[in-house]
């Protein structure tokens, strides 16, 4: 079995969720060598997110983006960090709700989603900055 690991860093997005699958699978070229496995990514941020979720429909994303929002509103009162911004702690509790690594079974050096799955990017700053993400895959 044979272990690969590369960190990639994202560019700059704006607040709201983007598919990412294209760029993993292009900056990670260990993962053609794998004809069975498994890739684990991890996001080293605690105001962003992944997921798997719907590739195909880009409306998914919007509605993703108004139910955090709802659900996780900005400038509550009982928010006690706030000093980097009204988007901050929000932007940490739906990287919880979400959490920061998604894993992805490795199919003859692809990965093996199901059709309509992509992965996504959940930026919940309005200035996130790049992100950096660990991938890590094994397999034979």
């Amino acid at each position: 079995m044979s272990v690969f690991q590369q960190t990639i860093h994202l560019p700059a997005y704006s607040r709201g969720f983007h598919l990412i699958t294209r760029i993993i699978e292009r900056e990670f070229v260990a993962l053609q060598s794998i004809r069975m496995g498994i890739l684990h990514v991890f996001i080293q941020h605690t105001s962003a997110s992944l997921t798997i979720n719907e590739n195909a429909d880009p409306t998914v994303r919007g509605d993703f983006e108004r139910f955090f929002n709802k659900a996780v509103p900005e400038n509550e009162p009982y928010y006690q960090h706030d000093y980097e911004g009204s988007d901050d702690m929000p932007a940490h509790l739906k990287a919880a709700m979400l959490g920061h690594s998604v894993t992805i079974p490795i199919t003859n050096g692809r990965l093996n989603l199901g059709t309509w799955q992509g992965i996504y990017l959940g930026e919940h700053r309005n200035d996130g900055g790049r992100r950096t993400l660990v991938l890590t895959a094994w397999g034979e």
